[in-house]
């Protein structure tokens, strides 16, 4: 099938993808027990179990794993001796975080500006509806054995499938695995996602007094807990925002795309005037060095706080380790840094929390060659960007040490614009087309070049080319 057959039918088939993401949007998926009902996690696992069944998927299961979540696999058998592609998705979604906060109803795919908003129409049913369309396209014409892994708890980060694929190797086994959870530098701009930072969380306690005491008959000689608490945070950053955890690098540079500062600002939705911070650039910001942010304190709120001196104060900190940073290392740096700068001998106690290893995806070989051809002439021949993320996916690395001879790469609806995890999430219809194109020229092409890529390793020989 030539490309702009392949184009054609994309086309067409977007209406398809439409109501595809119409259906997947209504169903509540989010993996929490205690603030949705299980028949919404399953109600889509069943829509998924059906309709990759009537595409044609062979072995469609659910498969319930270790946190309770439901894992979907299924393949599609190509040709012999041909390379197998796994596309992974996730099928849960983020809560609300305020139905109020929303200018169209959360759990209903509504048009709006060109834009088609609703929870997960992006993050990641967005990508489902890629899967989807870019296999109806092809219409059977594989070149590759696809197999397909859909997540259920991604978003609650509580390991469900980063257990099973370690147990059942075999259903996820790969020459190349395809992330869709990640997105465009921006709409229009093709991008692959080859980094992700890590994780070193901690929780850090203070403690001064035996208990809360009046501020006009003690404060000023009584050690307030908060006090201490918050000259140890300021600590974290230096003057010009950087952070500055003693015994980490913190002036690695990024090598692929430069982020302009502008649409960064906009990206993150800074408010007028206030400045971005740190003294490298935004890329070397977000993706090639740590980053400290306090995600929570424990202290009295403004409404009913008394005149009280604090005897206790509880913060949790997220430190986001970039890729060559170990995070247990990075984990123990930022324990004792806060140690260190803990004032007037106050008694202090670390929780460790998560830690999750920084990931480094493929940049070379056949499968990123067809995939990096594939996307540029789904975009018009836009050359792909390069770029890093700031989250974390624990299940990348879990894959890369299960298959480490797989390549992995990430790509995806999830253009800054989207708003994934806030209110107002949406997903551009022309990135779910030409993601959608990028994948099926994949599918199609990429069993040829890693066969060249083969005969070319061959007549090298031993001792190389």
């Amino acid at each position: 099938m030539d490309d702009a057959t392949l184009r054609d039918r994309v086309r067409e088939l977007m209406p398809r993808a439409k109501s595809d993401l119409a259906e997947m949007v209504r169903f509540r998926s989010v993996h929490d027990p205690q603030q949705f009902p299980v028949e919404e996690c399953d109600g889509m696992v069943e829509w998924l179990l059906g309709t990759f069944r009537e595409l044609g998927v062979e072995d469609v299961a659910a498969h319930v794993t270790s946190d309770g979540s439901k894992a979907v696999t299924g393949q599609i058998p190509g040709p012999e001796g041909a390379p197998t592609v796994l596309l992974y998705f996730h099928h849960d979604v983020q809560p609300p975080l305020g139905e109020n906060e929303w200018d169209s109803p959360v759990w209903e795919l509504t048009e709006r500006d060109g834009r088609w908003y609703g929870r997960g129409a992006a993050d990641c049913k967005g990508n489902i509806a890629v899967h989807l369309t870019a296999l109806r396209a092809l219409a059977g014409d594989l070149g590759v054995t696809v197999k397909i892994i859909g997540e259920g708890s991604e978003e609650q980060g509580t390991g469900g499938l980063e257990h099973f694929a370690v147990e059942h190797p075999d259903l996820l086994r790969a020459d190349t695995i395809l992330i869709a959870d990640s997105g465009n530098f921006a709409v229009g701009r093709p991008s692959l996602t080859t980094t992700l930072r890590g994780i070193a969380n901690i929780d850090v306690t203070v403690e001064t007094l035996g208990s809360a005491m009046h501020s006009g008959m003690f404060g000023g000689a009584a050690p307030d807990a908060l006090a201490a608490l918050i000259a140890m945070l300021a600590t974290l950053r230096d003057e010009h925002g950087n952070t500055t955890i003693t015994g980490l690098d913190a002036d690695a540079e990024w090598p692929g795309v430069s982020y302009p500062p502008e649409q960064f600002r906009s990206d993150a939705t800074v408010l007028e005037g206030v400045e971005l911070v740190g003294s490298g650039s935004v890329s070397d910001m977000v993706w090639a060095r740590p980053a400290a942010t306090v995600l929570g304190i424990d202290c009295p709120p403004v409404v009913g706080s008394s005149a009280a001196v604090q005897p206790r104060a509880r913060a949790r900190i997220n430190l986001r380790v970039p890729p060559g940073m170990d995070p247990t290392y990075a984990q123990d740096a930022l324990i004792e840094h806060l140690r260190a700068a803990t004032p007037w001998n106050a008694r202090v106690s670390f929780e460790r929390e998560a830690v999750g290893s920084p990931f480094v995806g493929s940049t070379s070989g056949p499968a990123y060659e067809a995939l990096t051809d594939a996307l540029a002439a789904a975009y018009g021949g836009e050359e792909v960007l390069i770029q890093g993320q700031g989250g974390s996916i624990p299940l990348c690395n879990v894959l890369q040490s299960t298959f480490p001879d797989a390549e992995i790469m990430l790509f995806g609806v999830e253009e800054p614009r989207c708003l994934i995890h806030a209110p107002n999430e949406s997903v551009d219809p022309t990135e779910i087309e030409r993601i959608a194109l990028a994948e099926a020229l994949f599918l199609r092409d990429y069993a040829s070049r890693a066969a060249r890529a083969g005969r070319d390793s061959a007549n090298a020989g031993p001792g190389g080319a």
